[in-house]
């Protein structure tokens, strides 16, 4: 499969931000980009400093939403009222650009899309633990090293899965 570009939406980057390992999102396969709303939604500094760490470094590019089509589709998903800017904007470049959306909640995203009346491709959308995988697909992670990745993200960080190990994932 030939590499893509995937839009990560701030619950996704936070993931990564939180376990300081920015580093594995610029090992994926795929680029990575957010856009400037979402990178404002990040607001504890030490997740800031890794972030703006990652950009300088090119683990992440981050793009503004200015194309016309870009800005109309934002406008229509802010209707519901349910999103966020950060996901609003990412989804509006994943649509419309045809990049993959990182985000956690995919039930929302599509929900979102459908209220507002958006039609056409829809969006592939990847989670965390999709994101994991890939990793330890591209022999970027092993399955020891994602197992240490989700008790600490459990333990430490108020996010779990439903799964004891991505050895079940693969």
């Amino acid at each position: 499969m030939a590499p893509a570009i995937v839009v990560a939406d701030t619950s996704v980057l936070i993931n990564f931000l939180r376990i300081d390992r920015m580093d594995l999102i610029g090992s994926h396969p795929d680029s990575f980009i957010a856009t400037e709303h979402v990178a404002a939604e990040i607001t504890d500094p030490d997740q800031q400093s890794r972030y703006a760490t990652a950009l300088s470094i090119g683990h992440i590019v981050e793009q503004r939403v200015d194309a016309p089509v870009e800005v109309e589709t934002f406008l229509r998903l802010s209707r519901g009222g349910r999103l966020g800017a950060g996901e609003r904007s990412a989804i509006a470049v994943a649509l419309n650009r045809n990049y993959r959306l990182a985000t956690q909640d995919n039930r929302a995203i599509r929900r979102a899309i459908q209220e507002a009346g958006i039609s056409g491709n829809p969006v592939s959308i990847v989670r965390t633990q999709d994101i994991v995988v890939e990793l330890i697909g591209c022999e970027a992670l092993t399955v020891e090293m994602a197992d240490a990745m989700l008790v600490d993200w459990a333990s430490n960080h108020r996010f779990t899965l439903k799964i004891s190990s991505f050895q079940e994932l693969l």
